[in-house]
């Protein structure tokens, strides 16, 4: 039987780094963008509820592929098992060792 890959995706959201499991990863037709499909998620359990998991699953429901722009990726990873999805703040000690590329910020026009 052959064995699906399974991508850890981390990247930057909004002031936080966002860290999904997927069973596709590839590079968009869109120019610029990463396409994410797939998602996977923790199996649900009576006892114990993640509310993180929970968040991502809503804000991700009905998404059956996601793109993300190449500038907010931090890091692409095989991994054996998938993890738990997580949402970090940028300011926590654990994140803040994860930088942005950099890239230009939208000017504004001239008065």
């Amino acid at each position: 039987m052959e064995k699906k890959s399974i991508y850890r995706v981390v990247f930057h959201n909004q002031g936080n780094v966002y860290e999904l499991y997927a069973r596709k990863v590839v590079q968009s037709s869109m120019y610029a963008f990463l396409e994410v499909e797939d998602i996977v998620f923790g199996e649900r359990s009576a006892v114990l509820v993640d509310p993180v998991d929970e968040r991502l699953k809503e804000e991700f429901s009905g998404v059956r592929r996601t793109y993300i722009p190449l500038q907010a990726i931090v890091r692409i990873d095989e991994v054996e098992k998938a993890g738990t999805n997580r949402i970090l703040n940028e300011n926590t000690s654990h994140a803040s060792k994860v930088a942005a590329f950099p890239y230009p910020s939208p000017t504004r026009p001239k008065e």
